[in-house]
């Protein structure tokens, strides 16, 4: 079983998915109740589409727990602060199209592109993992090759 590399925050966000879920695991048993109330299952639309429901929240609902008993919380004290590393904020200027970006390193797990959280298994990941300010890197990603220059690492 391979850990899963995460920082405290997403973590976090993942116990209150879960707690979220099995919230909703009652509700979901009462509408499968109710629509059996119906009568003939074959036919029901709604006991199905219960079912279907119950079946896809207990399978997030495993997930989530395997994700929490496989994570393994990134220690920031044993950190090299000083380069790119799981849980930085890095910003960085493409090269190309002299635009700045910023970029909060996560594990596959956390990943979040619309929240500028990109995973460290991602090309840019891969590329600004162990990179220090000032540095100028190469991602390769499906359009080609991106020069970034690292500008800043924060926490």
């Amino acid at each position: 079983m391979d850990k899963i590399h995460m920082t405290a925050e997403g973590l976090a966000r993942l116990k209150q998915e879960l707690a979220e879920c099995r919230a909703q695991s009652p509700k979901i048993a009462a509408e499968i109740e109710h629509a059996r109330s119906y009568g003939d299952l074959r036919e029901n639309a709604e006991y199905h589409a219960a079912k279907e429901a119950q079946a896809r929240l207990h399978a997030r609902i495993r997930d989530i727990e395997d994700k929490i008993a496989r994570a393994s919380i990134i220690d920031e004290s044993q950190m090299d602060t000083s380069k790119a590393y799981l849980g930085a904020t890095v910003s960085v200027l493409n090269k190309k199209t002299n635009r700045k970006a910023s970029y909060t390193l996560v594990g596959p797990v956390e990943a979040d592109m619309a929240d500028g959280k990109i995973s460290v298994k991602s090309p840019i990941g891969k590329a600004l993992v162990g990179k220090a300010v000032g540095e100028v890197t190469v991602a390769t990603v499906p359009a080609g090759q991106v020069e970034l220059e690292i500008l800043d690492i924060t926490r």
